[in-house]
């Protein structure tokens, strides 16, 4: 019989995991939409990591690129920094701090959650409804790192409003708008999951057959809505779905 308030040892330590995920090449180069003193606005492309890996192969990156340049495509840009991240498969626009004050103040504007963002996916099988708001608390899942799971008890509060656009067949397959209204790690891909609707081509978060239904995670920031971070103005990227 276990005492009451008596410490147990964790499942799983933290400190012990390892993530041995070796990213391929991505040969498609990172765009450039828009751009002028203080800011870009960016594609990025599927199968790129955001922010360089901490194993040692996994250099390669959106940041590494910006900073390093890429010859023949665009320049260096040696202060660039990320105030958001897109998941290694998602593709889309991205916005990009060219200075330590215009970081400064994009970072408060998605941390008050003043910033915008919408998304396209093709989601596996046919959705019920046109449109609805998915509220699935979302938590680290310590036993399958770097997955996380759908948890009320331990999970933080997750919104994701979605709007039908089409539905396809052979196979059926739905053509998705989400609009998040929280930014928690893999939410749009773990809420799709959630709702038995896998985004085709998730890795992760997946039925028995939407994985192999494409080569890529059929996920695409398209837009995201923001104030310029020096002119004060107000801003809206927009990045076409490759698919």
């Amino acid at each position: 019989m276990a005492l009451v308030g008596a410490q147990t040892k964790p499942l799983v330590d933290e400190k012990s995991i390892v993530d041995d995920f070796v990213a391929p090449i991505c040969h498609d180069f990172v765009q450039i939409l828009y751009q002028d003193d203080d800011i870009l606005l960016i594609n990025k492309p599927s199968g790129l990591l955001s922010l360089s890996g901490k194993h040692p192969l996994n250099w390669d990156s959106v940041h590494y690129r910006l900073v390093q340049g890429q010859p023949g495509v665009t320049p260096a840009f040696a202060e660039a920094k990320l105030p958001h991240r897109l998941d290694f498969g998602t593709s889309g626009i991205m916005v990009v701090a060219l200075n330590a004050a215009s970081a400064k103040q994009l970072n408060k504007q998605f941390q008050a959650g003043g910033i915008q963002k919408r998304y396209l996916a093709i989601l596996e099988g046919w959705l019920e409804q046109d449109q609805g708001a998915i509220t699935a608390a979302i938590a680290k899942d310590k036993a399958l790192f770097p997955r996380v799971k759908i948890c009320q008890t331990t999970g933080k509060a997750a919104i994701s409003e979605y709007q039908v656009l089409a539905r396809l067949a052979q196979p059926c397959l739905s053509r998705v708008a989400f609009t998040p209204l929280t930014g928690r790690t893999h939410q749009l891909r773990i809420h799709s999951q959630f709702i038995g609707h896998a985004i085709v081509g998730c890795d992760l978060y997946s039925s028995a057959t939407s994985q192999r239904l494409a080569e890529r995670l059929l996920l695409h920031a398209s837009d995201l809505y923001f104030e310029h971070p020096t002119l004060n103005t107000p801003m809206h990227g927009h990045c076409p779905c490759p698919f």
